[in-house]
């Protein structure tokens, strides 16, 4: 699958522990990605600076679903999933 151009789902829906530039402790869940430009790219896409986090992670279709709403729900879910129990 090919990432959906513009959607931006997985820079905002995931939390992400490790340092973004500009994020040095990461980002929460539900936070949009500081690098994450106005038209929903990524900024650091391509550059060495990018964390290594989003350079491993793919678009599949359990994960982005038929548009970025779907990818929105189907991220939000898995994060909640995920969370380690209190």
């Amino acid at each position: 699958m090919e990432c959906r151009v513009g959607c931006g789902a997985c820079c905002i829906a995931p939390s992400i522990s490790s340092p973004i530039p500009g994020m040095p402790h990461g980002k929460p869940a539900g936070v949009r990605c500081v690098q994450l430009t106005a038209d929903n790219r990524c900024a650091l896409y391509g550059k060495p600076e990018r964390p290594a986090v989003c350079v491993r992670l793919r678009p599949h279709p359990e994960m982005c679903g038929n548009s970025a709403a779907e990818a929105m729900l189907l991220l939000s879910a898995l994060e909640l999933a995920t969370q380690p129990e209190k």
